[in-house]
């Protein structure tokens, strides 16, 4: 039985417990942590290896923004807000939402970031901040055992573009507030109530441009008051950190290393800098 199967068998085996129909269950992301689509209940469940998630910490901050009417995607109400463990799994369960389209037209999805923002600088939750995230990848690029398949000439212009896009935003002193820290296309439900967020898992402190630096170069352009040097800094911290973690032994991303090296090409090449899902469309739409 492949790992899928048992996080699939095991966020189905927490719905049967709780009284929610679960005969199937729909892939619907599978990078570092499963997303489900339970049938016919209509649930959706996220599922991690016990340990390698923070999964307390997004239910407890997913509620307080909730609560505040924050866009972000609630737990599944049958469910009860907290963490369920089965088979070495962390299993959480959310409302599921029909998406009412493909993509989320730019301007709601800046105005929903925005209002995400406003809920987060009113929730004072221990959060770690967007230095911690840049030295866990820093952490990969040093370590040979961590990252086998980088070359050693990647690996010092790696290892040394991380910090020096590290005290450049340090140096600029911006204001800094709790963000989504992963704010992609990929984290963004299309509904009929709007906008809603997903994964706050990566949640940290930092200047919002940080959180711009994922989202597509139109979103940007609706969001207000952007100091775009400091976008630009980000979005290549941004590049440089998702390289990173491309190349780590055991990544799941799909054709992660293909990410990863292209993502060191857009580092070299220099501005102007793209956001990440122009480096994805280059791709191909991995």
């Amino acid at each position: 039985m492949t790992d899928v199967t048992r996080a699939i068998t095991a966020a189905m085996s927490v719905a049967v417990s709780l009284d929610l129909p679960a005969h199937d269950a729909v892939v619907l992301q599978n990078s570092n942590k499963l997303a489900l689509r339970l049938t016919p209940c209509d649930v959706l469940a996220r599922v991690a290896p016990v340990g390698q998630e923070v999964a307390q910490f997004e239910v407890d901050l997913a509620q307080r923004l909730t609560e505040v009417g924050s866009p972000v995607c609630p737990m599944e109400p049958r469910a009860g807000a907290r963490v369920y463990t089965r088979d070495g799994f962390a299993v959480t369960l959310w409302t599921y939402y029909e998406p009412v389209t493909p993509h989320t037209p730019p301007v709601d999805y800046a105005k929903a970031l925005e209002q995400l923002h406003a809920g987060m600088r009113g929730v004072d939750v221990p959060s770690p901040r967007f230095t911690d995230r840049i030295a866990e990848a820093t952490e990969v690029v040093a370590s040979r055992e961590r990252s086998p398949e980088l070359t050693d000439v990647d690996r010092t212009f790696l290892s040394g573009r991380l910090a020096s896009l590290r005290r450049a935003v340090d140096e600029r002193n911006a204001v800094e507030q709790l963000l989504h820290g992963e704010p992609h296309p990929g984290n963004v439900l299309s509904t009929e109530n709007g906008p809603l967020f997903i994964d706050l898992e990566t949640c940290c402190r930092g200047p919002v441009e940080f959180d711009l630096a994922h989202v597509p170069e139109a979103v940007c352009a609706h969001y207000p008051g952007v100091d775009q040097g400091l976008l630009d800094e980000c979005r290549q911290l941004v590049i440089a950190m998702v390289a990173a973690w491309r190349w780590e032994l055991g990544d799941q991303f799909p054709q992660g290393r293909r990410f990863g090296e292209a993502c060191l090409r857009v580092l070299r090449e220099g501005p102007p800098w793209p956001t990440l899902d122009t480096v994805t469309r280059r791709l191909g739409g991995l």
